[in-house]
């Protein structure tokens, strides 16, 4: 699960977000004011932002250059003002990336995949036979790099990310970008398919992907 901290101070955006983004793994804690979110980021740990940049107490602006002067947590700046002058302070003062209001909120759950690649580039459980390596988007099995489609290296990564967690055949068509949300189940089941002969596994014998009757699929690393 990523967790999320939205600092926005329009309930009916954060709450739309919220909702959307929940269909993808990410929790979303939402808040309204500078304060509010600084005290927040002193009670729990969050693996990205989301910052508005027009909000009472203090600028956006200058509220991103304060987390970033505290915290090395990924920063987002989600905002309707466009000017190309608040895009460069923003970047300049640690922001990772400016998306420009309005969008579709599947860019925003790109961009933010995109931005946790950069932070988390590589992920090896102890005692785990694999390796993510997320920046070059590959997976390393027993030490050898695995030769997966951009889909097999999609579905693997959200098990990796997820270990012991039943995973639904609809979560890991909504969180796999190569794969339409319209495939069918049966699309899904054909690429753990070859997942699964990749590793060796079988489902009658699954050492790593089990299938959960009536509800999906979970890993074990």
């Amino acid at each position: 699960m990523i967790n999320i901290l939205m600092i926005e101070d329009d309930i009916d955006i954060s709450t739309l977000l919220t909702k959307f983004l929940s269909q993808y793994g990410m929790k979303v804690e939402s808040v309204e004011t500078p304060k509010a979110a600084l005290n927040a980021l002193e009670l729990d740990h969050y693996d990205l932002i989301i910052l508005d940049l027009t909000l009472p107490q203090m600028d956006g602006l200058e509220l991103c250059k304060l987390i970033r002067k505290d915290y090395d947590i990924p920063i987002i700046i989600s905002s309707a003002r466009s000017d190309l002058t608040d895009k460069i302070i923003g970047l300049e003062y640690g922001a990772d990336d400016y998306l420009p209001k309005p969008y579709e909120p599947r860019e925003l759950v790109a961009r933010i995949q995109t931005v946790l690649r950069r932070y988390r580039p590589t992920l090896q459980a102890e005692g785990s036979d694999f390796e993510l390596d997320e920046g070059k988007m590959q997976i390393f099995f027993k030490g050898e790099k695995l030769d997966l489609t951009t889909a097999e290296y999609e579905i693997l990564r959200l098990f990796l990310l997820n270990p012991g967690t039943v995973l639904t055949r609809d979560y890991l068509a909504n969180n796999a970008e190569s794969i339409s949300w319209e495939s069918s189940e049966r699309t899904i089941d054909v690429i753990i398919s070859r997942i699964r002969s990749k590793l060796g596994d079988t489902p009658k014998e699954p050492r790593y992907i089990h299938s959960i009757r009536g509800a999906g699929y979970k890993f074990t690393p």
